[in-house]
């Protein structure tokens, strides 16, 4: 058996991309170009809120003009629509992003379709999917991205190895399918409702557990020396955060695990500064 896993530090890997990131900032600012991210937050709910509170940590610590739009329960989908469309004309703003979850009378479909493709920093519009999918230049959805950089810069070799993602939603389990096949890994995808899901998970190379199940993943699901990536932001039965992975039971079998929080979390906000910023030097390379 190998020895207690190596936790990949996301916290830490993130502070050294956003000192990366503070330096291009200044370079754009000097050359007339201060990267702009606008946050849209409608309604109230706790989640979103803590979400948005770090996401505005970080722009200021990085040097990105932020703006934030707190909108009530309330709002129809044509005003935050017409909201958007204003952001989308806004000059000063490089970066739109619409916190989810919205409010039953809005679809969240239709709001992110409203979003100009070239501000899609979130990188969900259909548009951006669809590069995504064909291998052609696009922002990234910032989970899959974040985990692609956690695993480059923790030195974990990906071609030819055998990936098992077990989620398939479109903003984590597909797009970061995409980009392991990208790096040459084969990839296998699992989701909630996968039979015998173990006997799939027991083969991968690499784990990404990314259903939203409180530690859906056990030891069970493992094999020896593989690399974990738990997606899963949850809460136990005690209120403590947790992800989809038991690290405790799990972490001694494997070579590398991430953990909850202070793993994928911060490489999220992270790799949407990045987008910011990409989105901002493309507007300097045109001025």
């Amino acid at each position: 058996m190998v020895s207690r896993g190596e936790i990949i530090d996301g916290k830490g890997m993130a502070a050294e991309i956003r000192l990366e990131l503070k330096e291009k900032t200044e370079t754009l600012v000097q050359q007339g170009v201060r990267p702009g991210l606008a946050v849209v937050l409608v309604g109230e709910d706790s989640a979103s809120q803590t979400y948005v509170r770090g996401k505005i940590k970080a722009c200021n610590e990085v040097g990105v003009y932020s703006e934030l739009i707190q909108l009530p329960e309330d709002t129809s989908e044509k005003a935050l629509l017409a909201r958007i469309d204003q952001l989308n004309q806004d000059q000063s703003i490089h970066g739109i992003l619409v916190q989810l979850p919205l409010p039953a009378q809005i679809s969240p479909d239709r709001v992110i379709a409203a979003i100009d493709p070239e501000k899609d920093v979130d990188g969900f519009h259909p548009i951006q999917a669809g590069r995504l999918l064909t291998g052609l230049d696009a922002y990234l959805p910032c989970t899959p991205h974040g985990i692609l950089r956690m695993l480059k810069r923790s030195g974990i070799a990906l071609e030819g190895k055998h990936a098992v993602v077990v989620g398939r939603s479109n903003i984590v389990g597909k797009p970061v399918s995409l980009l392991l096949q990208r790096e040459n890994a084969t990839v296998t995808m699992c989701h909630s409702r996968t039979r015998e899901l173990s006997s799939y998970t027991r083969q991968a190379d690499i784990l990404v557990a990314a259903v939203g199940r409180y530690h859906m993943i056990g030891a069970e699901h493992v094999k020896e020396g593989a690399v974990v990536i738990d997606v899963g932001m949850n809460r136990s039965p005690e209120g403590k955060l947790a992800g989809d992975v038991d690290f405790e039971a799990v972490r001694p079998l494997v070579s590398h695990i991430t953990p909850v929080p202070g793993g994928v979390g911060p490489m999220t906000i992270a790799m949407l500064l990045y987008n910011t910023v990409q989105s901002a030097q493309r507007v300097a390379s045109l001025t």
